[in-house]
């Protein structure tokens, strides 16, 4: 399978010039480094630099992995109750601004947006064919790195077509999230409007992921009329579609079905460029995959990790019977060992239950560096079921409801899930609501989505442990990041 290759290029350097004095002579010392300032002479360096800012969309592994444990679907599990403590607080909703885990999402979503502004910056600078389309994928990366930030952390600091750079923090503040989303919002109309819905290259950019992550971005702002006609614009005329056969189905997570028919966008992953712990974000691999392993585990078809993010029971019971997604997505460990002879080792808060979605396989003989940081599987960051359920909730809550058309996209991923038209929906109002959400909870569970879907949609404080209203709706701003910016910026409410 032909994947992007991801490298991360040192094109952000800042030019550095000495000059020395020596009585009347003075020797000029040329910076061995490239300028950044003069970089962008040829199609090359634009190509070089886009595929540093895709670069960034393989850290946010720490995103998809947090998103489930700050939710109701899994524990942070580990070794102990220290174990990695940022993850644990998260977990537990006692996080604070020197959370390590948080600042780290802060600065590499933030170093996307800086790579991608660096095009940006200098898209005018020379013409060639071609450029419209790197234009619209830095854009897109854009929007989806400051997706992210307003998620996470709500008000943040908004740069557009320029770098920020050391000494900006003085001059910057955080922008209102409403005036961010409206630049999210123009810069995937942009790449919809440029993009190919099928791209050469696999992993890079469409039109038909700019237009998902549009129709999110409208329904994280109860913008549903707006989010039911772009979705139902790529659900109509797109190249997607749900994978209905059964044996894919069950193996829609392995890895020989990356890139599917149902993959609206997928973050690329290898394993044959190794990292370590000291440079978790030079990882070309899934990080997340390794956390959620099975701890201590010796048998068929998966590797061992280090038991994080485990699924508690609520989350396998909200499973109807007859649902195959529960084998998809849930692995019973005790099951598993029973049927197959496997050997494992009980981590902290082992609850019986792992993501099978994101576990290691077994590895190839060219995996390079921590095995446990180098998986290859990819993440589906947006699925065509998701874009499904989005439209099924956009139409159910537009200002005109189609609870018709609702229930139609809802009904498609429940007779994928269950094989049968057995299972329709037929409710409407409220109780279609209702019912799309717990669609989504079994659907997309261990995916990263469940806590963003609870704080949008108001329900997080009734399902999740020590949420407290007014303050868990976003995470706090890291405390280096204000002390940088002379104190200048008010910190999240109550923390």
């Amino acid at each position: 399978m032909k994947k992007i290759n991801i490298k991360i290029y040192t094109v952000l350097i800042l030019l550095v010039t000495i000059s020395y004095s020596c009585s009347d002579d003075f020797v000029d010392v040329k910076s061995p480094s490239d300028n950044s300032e003069d970089f962008f002479n040829t199609q090359e360096d634009y190509e070089n630099a886009l595929i540093g800012a895709y670069d960034l969309l393989q850290t946010t592994y720490l995103n998809v992995l947090l998103g489930e444990i700050a939710s109701d679907n899994t524990l942070a599990g580990g070794e102990s109750a220290t174990d990695v403590l940022g993850i644990q607080e998260v977990d537990d909703m006692t996080h604070t601004p020197l959370n390590a885990q948080l600042r780290d999402i802060w600065g590499w979503m933030f170093s996307g947006v800086n790579r991608a502004n660096y095009i940006l910056e200098f898209q005018d600078k020379i013409d060639f064919s071609g450029k419209d389309q790197i234009i619209a994928q830095a854009r897109f990366l854009r929007a989806y790195y400051y997706f992210e930030l307003v998620k996470w952390f709500g008000d943040v600091p908004l740069a557009v077509d320029k770098r920020l750079l050391f000494g900006d923090q003085f001059e910057v503040d955080r922008t209102p999230k409403a005036e961010i989303y409206e630049q999210i919002e123009k810069d995937l109309m942009f790449a919809a409007a440029t993009l190919p819905y099928i791209q050469a290259e696999t992993g890079r950019i469409t039109k038909g992921a700019a237009q998902a992550l549009l129709g999110k971005a409208y329904l994280y702002q109860n913008k549903f009329d707006k989010a039911a006609d772009v979705l139902e614009d790529l659900i109509s005329n797109g190249p997607h579609a749900l994978v209905t056969d059964a044996t894919k189905f069950m193996n829609l997570f392995e890895n020989e079905n990356e890139n599917s028919i149902e993959s609206v966008f997928e973050v690329q992953y290898t394993e044959t460029q190794g990292a370590g712990f000291g440079c978790l974000q030079c990882s070309e691999g899934n990080v997340a995959v390794g956390f959620s392993g099975v701890r201590g585990y010796n048998g068929p078809d998966f590797s061992s990790g280090f038991s994080f993010n485990v699924p508690v029971q609520e989350l396998v019971d909200a499973f109807e019977m007859g649902d195959r997604r529960i084998d998809i997505t849930i692995l019973d460990i005790e099951a598993w060992t029973q049927q197959t002879g496997a050997t494992f080792e009980k981590g902290y808060e082992h609850t019986g239950y792992f993501n099978r979605k994101y576990l290691p396989r077994t590895r190839s003989a060219e995996a390079q560096g921590d095995r446990n940081l180098t998986n290859p599987n990819n993440y589906r960051a947006i699925r065509f079921s998701d874009v499904l359920l989005m439209a099924a909730e956009a139409f159910n809550k537009s200002t005109t409801p189609n609870d018709v058309k609702a229930q139609g996209y809802l009904n498609l991923v429940r007779q994928r899930a269950f094989g049968d038209m057995l299972h329709n929906v037929s409710s409407t109002g409220a109780n279609l609501t209702e019912d799309i959400y717990k669609e989504r909870r079994v659907e997309l569970a261990g995916e990263g989505h469940r806590f963003f879907d609870l704080v949008r949609t108001g329900r997080a404080a009734q399902e999740i442990n020590g949420f407290v209203t007014g303050k868990h709706e976003v995470f706090p701003i890291p405390a280096i990041e204000i002390q940088l910016a002379g104190n200048r910026w008010a910190q999240n409410p109550n923390y």
